[in-house]
């Protein structure tokens, strides 16, 4: 008679995996139909993925840059994407380092690039045709000093915000937006330290490193042209005008907490994933959706789990409201993708299943699904996708 040991299976250890990944719930009926793309963030891998409903890969794009973090379909459909490149920065030690964005076409054909040793987390597509970066600098030490909040870096003996040598210690960096032509060449840039107030805009993180201050995840360009931004340390998003650089609009704590990806909404509404990290007005940690009126900065929509702490991405994170007004979420730090109605019922869950080592260097040896963003697009849109391939 075999033993249980001999006859068992052996359990698996990854937590996400055990708990099932692939397609997990889909109502075909309350769904808005298209197709989602998304980049897993594994180190030396840079495939690009576009899943149907059901959960089955249709087309896989091959970037020549794992990514730095994640692409996104143009209104002409070719993918524009953001690469992590292995030049050595200062950025090397951070997990969102890029260095790189292109545009390709369906076939995966890089048709330009555009280098920056600066610039992380994001970068778009302008309408005129140049690229809007999301870039860090060094902030001056007199302003340094007058910065509200974090924690000193000595409190990081180790990992990714300890300094890697004595000439980045004590330093403090920040935010810049720079445009870039297509040759690369600069053509306007706007600074978070000469914009924002240094005790009015502090740290809001109890205990983020006073490395960043304001570390900027997401930019978008809105039809009038201005800039929407969001800065996570800060826990604010920032309506900026392309023209003058005043900024025009301000969204903080306690409305949001290490927030991403703020989007315009066409009712003028701004949706955006709310992480929750740090809440100063609530004891819990939990992430959730919330839809904004700028007018009033009021929210008049949210979606949240029940209880609340089931839904909760510390890092990262996306929402983008749907045709049919459900909206697509993207927990990122599980790599969970699911669709919610008005009335926060889940109509279609997926979970990556491509899993592998981390992304960045000196991360643990551990595997991982994580996801910076996770989009829908219609049947037309890749239709339009499909027509910029090139032989």
């Amino acid at each position: 008679m075999q033993s249980a040991q001999q006859t068992s299976a052996a359990v698996e250890q990854n937590t996400t995996k055990r708990r099932g990944v692939g397609l997990r719930a889909f109502n075909p009926e309350l769904a808005s139909p298209g197709f989602t793309l998304f980049a897993p963030l594994i180190w030396g891998d840079g495939r690009v993925y576009l899943i149907d409903l059901h959960g089955n890969v249709v087309h896989t794009w091959n970037m020549p840059y794992p990514p730095g973090l994640s692409g996104y379909l143009t209104e002409r459909g070719t993918l524009f994407y953001n690469g992590r490149t292995s030049e050595d920065s200062f950025l090397s030690r951070f997990p969102f380092k890029g260095g790189v964005v292109l545009e390709a076409d369906w076939n995966g054909k890089v048709l330009w690039e555009v280098h920056h040793p600066d610039h992380h987390h994001h970068g778009i597509l302008l309408r005129n045709g140049n690229v809007l970066l999301n870039c860090m600098g060094r902030v001056p030490d007199d302003i340094a000093r007058r910065v509200k909040g974090g924690v000193e870096e000595d409190a990081f003996p180790s990992g990714q915000y300890a300094p890697r040598s004595k000439a980045e210690a004590g330093k403090m960096y920040s935010d810049y937006l720079a445009e870039l032509t297509p040759a690369g060449q600069t053509v306007w840039e706007w600074r978070t330290w000469e914009h924002l107030d240094p005790v009015a805009d502090g740290i809001t993180e109890v205990q983020a490193p006073r490395t960043l201050w304001a570390q900027g995840n997401s930019v978008l360009e809105l039809p009038d042209g201005d800039i929407l931004a969001s800065y996570r340390p800060t826990s604010t998003v920032l309506r900026i005008s392309r023209k003058t650089g005043e900024i025009l609009w301000k969204l903080g704590s306690p409305t949001v907490a290490g927030q991403h990806a703020p989007i315009l909404l066409g009712n003028g509404n701004i949706l955006i994933f709310d992480n929750g990290v740090h809440r100063l007005d609530d004891s819990m940690p939990f992430s959730r959706v919330i839809e904004v009126s700028p007018a009033t900065n009021e929210i008049v929509w949210k979606y949240q789990d029940r209880p609340a702490w089931n839904f909760f991405s510390p890092r990262m994170g996306n929402a983008q409201r749907l045709p049919n007004g459900n909206t697509l979420v993207c927990e990122s730090s599980f790599g969970r993708f699911f669709e919610v109605t008005q009335d926060g019922e889940i109509v279609w869950e997926y979970v990556n299943p491509f899993f592998g080592k981390p992304f960045f260097a000196g991360a643990p040896s551990t595997e991982g699904n994580l996801v910076f963003r996770a989009l829908r697009y219609s049947a037309e849109e890749i239709a339009r996708a499909k027509a910029t391939a090139r032989t």
